[in-house]
């Protein structure tokens, strides 16, 4: 039986939390937050201990950490746990800031723990089935890969405020999902954006509105397009074209019921949030983590995984400011020794 420690008992610490408590092997033990009647509710509700993130990390009972805490205490903690000792799954990103999360990938190398990055839309089984399909040749050789992802409302500007940008912190799971289904990183990227949903969101210094392009050695393509608005709902669709055909994952609607009348055809709309349409991916994900950290198995995310998609988010946001191609390399330049 896995023993963990949840640090972070917000509203991704609670999906956590139930994904740990469902698992036949695994066991949640104790609960942290910066907010200590929010770790105790969370607590209370699995039957874990409420205790200090230090405790947690300092306890030889523990096995593993999983990581749901503001996105700044991530490379601190994950260094901390994995030198006591611990597997870690962390909630991406690694860091905003890239040296500091190269710095944690070092760090972490000498310790010899293993530790996964929540990108848990790899586990959703509609886009894990378009990678097996595209890995068995189903469609010939991938050339273009269209990405589309819009959440339904904003968040709030004071999380706009500390989240690190769009390209960090929401476009940072279509980065991943690009190079999980593509099998490389890109070269160049070209990135475009606007903040035109909340002008707020524009007197921050980010945008809600963004298109990226990317290219790729062999002369691939991807492109991304996120917004912070669509009326309609949750918007998750992905599209590989290849050589012999194409491969589409669509939205997951609310009900599969459509009228069809002399009025037109009318069908559900898309789920409403992530709660509802990844809900499956983060017990899967929880499920390879248990199984890499009980065989010793390397974890199918890695953090490495997670440092590659951080600078793809910096090569992003420094096109967009900028007006101009970035190339790939010239983002690792500065952490390359």
């Amino acid at each position: 039986m896995l023993k963990v420690g949840l640090l972070g008992a917000g509203r991704i610490g609670r999906v956590h939390a139930q994904a740990i408590t469902a698992h036949p092997k695994s066991k949640l033990s104790a609960v942290s937050d910066a907010l200590p009647e929010a770790a105790k509710s969370l607590a209370d509700e699995h039957g874990a201990q409420a205790r200090s993130s230090g405790e947690i990390i300092g306890d030889p009972d523990i096995d593993a950490v999983l990581i749901a805490t503001p996105t700044d205490t991530h490379s601190d903690l994950i260094e901390a746990a994995t030198q006591a000792g611990k597997a870690v799954l962390c909630e991406k990103p690694v860091d905003l800031d890239l040296q500091r999360a190269i710095a944690c990938q070092r760090t972490v190398a000498a310790h010899g723990q293993p530790v996964m990055i929540g990108f848990n839309r790899r586990f959703d089984p509609n886009f894990s089935a378009m990678k097996a399909a595209a890995n068995a040749g189903e469609i010939g050789q991938t050339e273009l890969l269209s990405i589309t992802s819009f959440d339904p409302a904003p968040p709030p500007v004071s999380y706009i405020k500390v989240s690190g940008g769009l390209f960090r912190d929401m476009m940072i799971h279509d980065f991943d999902m690009a190079n999980y289904l593509m099998g490389d990183v890109p070269t160049v990227i070209s990135a475009v954006g606007s903040s035109i949903v909340d002008p707020e969101i524009g007197k921050a210094g980010d945008v809600d509105t963004a298109v990226v392009t990317m290219t790729y050695a062999d002369g691939r393509i991807t492109v991304i397009k996120n917004s912070r608005r669509a009326a309609y709902g949750y918007d998750q669709r992905v599209e590989m074209l290849g050589s012999n055909g194409l491969l589409q994952a669509q939205n997951m609607l609310e009900n599969t019921v459509v009228k069809s009348t002399s009025d037109g055809v009318v069908g559900a709309k898309p789920t409403y949030f992530f709660l509802e349409r990844y809900m499956p991916a983060y017990q899967a994900e929880w499920a390879a983590f248990v199984e890499a950290a009980v065989s010793g198995s390397t974890v199918p995310v890695t953090l490495a995984d997670g440092v590659a998609a951080l600078a793809m988010a910096e090569a992003a946001t420094r096109s967009a400011g900028s007006g101009g191609p970035v190339r790939m390399d010239e983002i690792l330049k500065p952490v390359a020794k």
